[in-house]
């Protein structure tokens, strides 16, 4: 496993204004915007509805290759943490553990994203001990998130219950760790700063439960321009991961 770099990156603005909370109104009115519905069963295949299509999620085990010259698909996975347990009232949120059922699902969610070929080359995660016990569940399962970078950034935690704050977080996070070849990007944290990200990012009205991932793409020289090109709204939200959904 490469090492493992527990950070702080920059402290979570405090202005609640910010590049993608002033496009919010933007984005209700963009055509590409779709309600994907979480079941609570979660049985069914990923299709996502929007109103000009429907496209069935792709089950490629490839990944996107390309040279660093041309453009390349850039695959980013917002996965919220497994459920965690609250037997015992006296411990902070901050260090709750995973459930039983949290365990089983980190498992299940490993193995899905496997079978779709979605497997990062760096892994940026909240330093919450439920996020990172879904972490190393997923590492223990598959190999493949083994072979991933990893970082440990404290201010995935908080800048989660800030309004408006977490997709330009998130971006900041990503340019700064990532490189140009790297091109699948994996970021855990918490509700309700992920599926504010992924709303915003993609356009369309995404619900994360515990241990759902949102599978979002965009194409890019680097990771800068593909945020720069696609801006809120633009990147294309190519499913929803889920523990019992059939891939």
């Amino acid at each position: 496993m490469n090492v493992v770099v527990v950070s702080s990156l920059v402290e979570p603005l405090q202005v609640p204004c910010n590049y993608y909370s002033r496009k919010k109104s933007q984005i209700k009115k963009n055509p590409k915007c779709a309600v994907v519905a979480s079941s609570s069963s979660g049985v069914g295949s990923l299709v996502i509805e929007t109103n000009q299509d429907q496209q069935q999620m792709s089950t490629s085990t490839q990944t996107p290759t390309t040279t660093l010259s041309s453009v390349a698909a850039r695959r980013l996975i917002l996965l919220r943490h497994a459920k965690s347990s609250w037997e015992n009232r006296s411990i902070r949120d901050h260090d709750r553990p995973l459930s039983r059922s949290g365990r089983l699902d980190a498992i299940k969610v490993s193995q899905n994203l496997l079978k779709l070929g979605w497997i990062p080359q760096l892994i940026l995660s909240s330093d919450a001990l439920r996020t990172r016990e879904t972490l190393k569940i997923m590492q223990e399962q598959v190999q493949a998130f083994l072979e991933a970078e990893v970082h440990f950034i404290s201010s995935f935690y908080s800048v989660a219950a800030m309004d408006g704050q977490t997709a330009e977080h998130l971006r900041q996070a990503i340019c700064k760790y990532s490189r140009d070849e790297i091109l699948t990007v994996m970021c855990m944290g918490h509700n309700r700063g992920w599926e504010e990200a992924a709303s915003v990012l993609s356009g369309a009205t995404v619900e994360l439960k515990t241990c759902n991932a949102a599978l979002l793409e965009a194409t890019g020289k680097s990771w800068e321009e593909a945020f720069s090109l696609a801006g809120p709204g633009g990147w294309k939200l190519q499913g929803l991961v889920k523990p019992d959904t059939a891939v």
